[in-house]
Parts: C-alpha cells; structure tokens; sequence
C-alpha cells in the first residue's frame, strides 16, 4: 500500500514540478540573451520573498521526488528491504531539503 502512494506522491511532484522548470528555464534563457549576468540576476532575486517561495517549492517538490526515485532504485537494484531503504529515502529527504532551503535563503534573502 505504501509503495503505491509514494508512486503516486512521486508523479504528482513530478507534475507539480513541470511549471517550475519550465518558468525557471525560460527566464534563465531570456536573462542571458538579454545580457544579463549572474550578478545582475542575483541582486533581481535578493530580498525577494516571491523568488524565495518559488524556488523554496521547487527546492521541496524536487527533495521529495528525487528520494522517493532513490528509495525505489535501492529496493529494486540493491537492497530489498523495504525498513532500509525507508530509512536511506529519509536520508536523503533531509539532506536535500537542508541544502537546498540553504541556496535559496543565500540566493533570495
């Protein structure tokens, strides 16, 4: 039963996630044809509470897709222990959302 909601939670982040990318590519490429430099886009983003709550999202959906993916490649390729893998997805789950809210209080606030 687990492992058909995590199926699920995964696919939906997944969609939830199609905006973000498609929003965040796009402005990337218009910055950069438009001559922009990093510097230039950073100091747009600085103290920008919509930048920080659009990537903030992004930074969770991203966490909780990736380990949700890591925990089913661990039970089919490697470890078929549904506890461990849990365990490692869990893991992984924080580290990520601890990186990346880092970046995006460094990038935004």
């Amino acid at each position: 039963m687990i492992d058909a909601r995590l199926y699920l939670l995964q696919r939906l982040t997944a969609i939830a996630m199609l905006p973000l990318i498609a929003t965040h590519l796009i402005l990337m490429i218009f910055a950069i044809n438009g001559g922009l430099t990093a510097e230039e886009i950073l100091g747009r983003t600085q103290g920008s509470i919509g930048w920080a709550l659009f990537y903030g999202s992004f930074v969770l959906f991203a966490a909780v897709h990736g380990a949700i993916g890591f925990r089913t490649i661990l039970y089919e390729w490697f470890i078929p222990n549904s506890r461990v893998c849990s365990i490692a997805s869990i893991a992984l789950l924080i580290t990520l959302i601890g990186l990346g809210l880092r970046a995006v209080y460094a990038v935004t606030l």
